[in-house]
């Protein structure tokens, strides 16, 4: 009987700790972390705590159990997109109770593909911040190149932010030296399921290419296919106006081209990740012209917050101009870190 009582009490003590506090989760092993969930996104669940001096990157298959009365930013494996609360159902642990302005979802914990908290307070969690570097430097012809990738990234219930840059410079003596940045400012606005509206701006110079500035606006709509905890895949299509500067000639571009991009995000396989786009770009204004850009990166985690980065990029012009080649690629091997 008094064993009973003990373990009786136990419980209740557990229960009122679990519940006074902002979030709590119980793992697979039964093991309880008490805190505040920063992120779920890429099979990968972000958890602070106290009484640790860097948070907690845990595998969303190896969560049992969550408990948290804060909205968050969720999308379900059905790309299902909404503000809701989120809570393990009572009746059945393999479920959990979403709340969306009073109305009532329930699904499956592995149904649940991303989580991002929606308070005011938490303004500077959602900015998601990367950075890689790279250098290499042979005594022979004196050779030196320099990488650099950069993220910033911001996520609301309805949109998405993103700026990106990158930087390849090489020099050695008795050749020219090369160089190539781009940047990326992409923003999308989703609807509550599959279809999202797409706008940006890209820069992008290329010294092999002869290439001094290259400016493409672009508007279009995109829709994922798939999208869970081990990958996703998503398409679009749109419009893009191209203004184009070229190295040692007055001559000049202005076009208009039509567009045709797909990204695939393969991140459930253990400690790496792969993420793969292409576009093709007919052109509209420039008969015959047609210019195809692809990616290919491959990232390992050595700590939560310290990461290797290959990173192949791929441009092609078969319309390029006169002394330069029409295809032209990077490879670039980075060390990063970001604020996840």
């Amino acid at each position: 009987m008094l064993r009973k009582l003990i373990s009786v009490s136990c419980f209740l003590l557990f229960n009122t700790i679990v519940f006074s506090q902002k979030d709590s989760i119980i793992l697979v092993n039964n093991q309880v972390l008490i805190g505040e969930i920063i992120s779920m996104e890429h099979s990968i669940l972000v958890f602070e705590t106290s009484y640790s001096d860097s948070d907690f990157k845990i595998k969303w298959g190896k969560v049992n159990e969550i408990y948290s009365k804060r909205d968050f930013i969720l999308i379900l494996s059905d790309l299902t997109r909404f503000k809701s609360t989120i809570n393990t159902d009572f009746n059945n642990k393999e479920n959990v109770i979403l709340n969306n302005n009073g109305k009532t979802v329930t699904t499956i914990l592995n149904n649940v593909t991303s989580l991002d908290p929606f308070t005011k307070e938490t303004f500077s969690k959602q900015i998601d911040l990367a950075f890689a570097t790279g250098f290499s430097l042979t005594k022979e012809n004196n050779f030196k190149q320099l990488s650099l990738n950069s993220k910033i990234e911001y996520k609301d219930f309805k949109w998405n932010f993103l700026n990106s840059f990158n930087l390849v410079y090489s020099s050695q003596d008795n050749t020219d030296g090369i160089s190539r940045y781009e940047m990326n400012l992409n923003v999308h606005r989703f609807s509550k399921k599959d279809w999202y509206l797409s706008s940006g701006i890209d820069l992008l110079s290329n010294s092999a290419q002869q290439l001094r500035l290259r400016t493409t606006s672009s508007l279009g709509i995109g829709y994922f296919f798939k999208k869970n905890n081990r990958l996703y895949f998503g398409i679009g299509s749109g419009l893009a106006y191209n203004i184009e500067r070229y190295e040692n000639t007055d001559d000049s571009r202005n076009s208009l081209e039509s567009y045709f991009a797909a990204e695939l995000n393969k991140y459930d396989i253990g400690d790496f990740s792969i993420l793969t786009s292409a576009i093709l770009s007919p052109s509209l204004t420039e008969k015959g012209r047609v210019r195809f850009d692809c990616k290919f990166n491959l990232k390992y985690d050595i700590t939560s917050r310290f990461y290797l980065n290959a990173n192949l990029t791929y441009n092609l012009d078969n319309q390029s101009v006169t002394g330069s080649p029409k295809g032209n690629y990077v490879f670039q091997t980075t060390i990063g870190w970001d604020n996840d």
